[in-house]
């Protein structure tokens, strides 16, 4: 039998009844997750990835670009989220195993496409984790300065470039992520399921005391840059709503997964948009947006001067410290999960893929994710990590919605528990938008993107190919 060629080798595909199959066979070691995981606590991991990600501290970023239309921005945003939601539904409800849009890319435009969306979302998780550590940190300095009048001197609580030397309180909080996603995915999921409670709780009552203050005055000029103000800002804060990704990456460890998982992604997306937009316009009314830049934990100061006193903004601290750790914990997840469906494919060490006997967790998957988060999220600056989030995010996104179209044209008859209604204008929408909000990413994003790219062209040319599970005849 003579060599299968080079094009055949890159565009190999992974069937879906394959994929299926491997979530419920495996050795003692690893590759079976256990499925513990139901739509309320699902529909949480959603949320819990995304509020926090961005609301909490992304304004201080974004409405120095966009003005008071940052609300806009965040409308924009919610859309493209939206059509790209649809999409994940379909497919997490066709496919529904761990990867998300890596194993959607593998089962539909082949192997070389899904190992550089596999690179995207490592990127995506790694450093959205490390991008909310950091943010995390600034919380944590208000709340300690608002309570006991003390703060974590400048050189460990700033990464270098940002003023300091190391962020240590983002490194701890790293950790503590790890100790409990290697107990467990549902102790995991049951722990942030009520940090998502206390977060939305602390959310509304940032709104109510904010629109007590609110002045229309501060709205104008509305949009001080123009349409391309609001295109930057959107791209910017895209990546606040990674929830949906993270969602399907709990695929394997989902009860009924073909009903589950389109309920859960729509619905955290619901709840995400309309959180934001509430917060967002009762910020950009309570303050003008040129207090905006620079300004750290900015809801929380934001509520101090609004009620003229400390107890509001230590509210809103002490939740923006208890919530975002969700974040971080869900994003970590989501990333060991990515890992996993790669690990098992041969795309990368078996290390990944490796489940613990007694929790049913890849300890030392996690273990790894969170030495590469903790060394970002203490070395790097917070604006890096926001666009390359946003980067990683929306050329995963752009992947799943052409992967709805490409599984509809070649396999239109597998069992799908959802259908995007309006197809196939909302997969190319979906496109469309992603592809717009990645055009508005700065200069230095691109390079680095590009940088990360060229990494992973390497690892795959030397490693990938000749270990992956399909480079023999099945």
């Amino acid at each position: 039998m003579s060599a299968p060629s080079v094009r055949s080798q890159l565009f190999r595909r992974k069937p879906v009844s394959a994929m299926v199959e491997e979530t419920g066979a495996g050795d003692a070691d690893g590759g079976v997750l256990a499925r513990r995981i139901g739509v309320g606590q699902l529909m949480a991991l959603g949320i819990g990835a995304t509020i926090g990600t961005g609301i909490f501290f992304v304004m201080s970023t974004a409405v120095p670009e966009a003005g008071p239309a940052v609300v806009l921005s965040f409308v924009l945003a919610a859309i493209t989220a939206g059509f790209t939601a649809l999409c994940y539904a379909e497919l997490a409800s066709t496919i529904p195993v761990a990867g998300s849009s890596y194993s959607y890319a593998y089962a539909t435009l082949g192997e070389v496409v899904a190992y550089v969306v596999g690179w995207c979302l490592v990127l995506e998780y790694a450093v959205s984790s490390a991008a909310v550590s950091v943010g995390w940190s600034e919380y944590l300095n208000e709340l300690l300065d608002d309570v006991i009048g003390v703060r974590i001197p400048d050189a460990l609580s700033f990464a270098p470039g940002a003023g300091g030397v190391v962020n240590l309180p983002a490194i701890v909080l790293v950790t503590l992520c790890a100790l409990l996603l290697v107990r467990g995915a549902s102790e995991s999921a049951r722990a942030n399921a009520v940090m998502v409670v206390l977060k939305v709780c602390v959310l509304l009552f940032f709104v109510v005391i904010a629109f007590t203050a609110f002045d229309a005055g501060n709205l104008s000029p509305f949009a001080p840059l123009g349409i391309a103000g609001v295109s930057a800002a959107a791209s910017s804060i895209f990546f606040s709503f990674i929830g949906l990704d993270a969602v399907s990456t709990a695929g394997e460890e989902v009860r009924d997964p073909r009903r589950t998982l389109p309920r859960a992604i729509i619905g955290a997306l619901v709840v995400v948009t309309v959180v934001y937009l509430l917060v967002a316009l009762a910020a950009v009314g309570a303050q003008a947006a040129g207090a905006f830049e620079g300004q750290e934990a900015g809801l929380a100061v934001i509520l101090e001067d609004v009620a003229g006193s400390r107890w509001p903004a230590v509210v809103l601290a002490a939740g923006a410290v208890i919530s975002i750790f969700s974040v971080t914990l869900v994003t970590m997840y989501g990333q060991t999960r990515i890992l996993f469906a790669m690990s098992r494919d041969g795309m990368i060490p078996s290390l990944f893929s490796r489940v613990d006997r007694r929790t049913l967790t890849p300890v030392r998957g996690t273990i790894a994710v969170a030495l590469f988060v903790g060394v970002l999220a203490g070395f790097v600056p917070l604006d890096f990590l926001i666009d390359l989030t946003s980067m990683g995010t929306l050329v995963a996104f752009s992947v799943v919605s052409v992967g709805v179209i490409v599984l509809r044209r070649t396999q239109p008859d597998l069992p799908r528990g959802f259908r995007v209604p309006g197809y196939p204008v909302v997969p190319v929408l979906s496109v469309a938008f992603c592809l717009y909000l990645i055009y508005g990413l700065p200069g230095v994003t691109w390079a680095l993107f590009a940088g990360w790219l060229v990494i992973a062209a390497v690892v795959y040319v030397t490693y990938a190919r000749t270990h992956s599970a399909l480079r023999a005849p099945r």
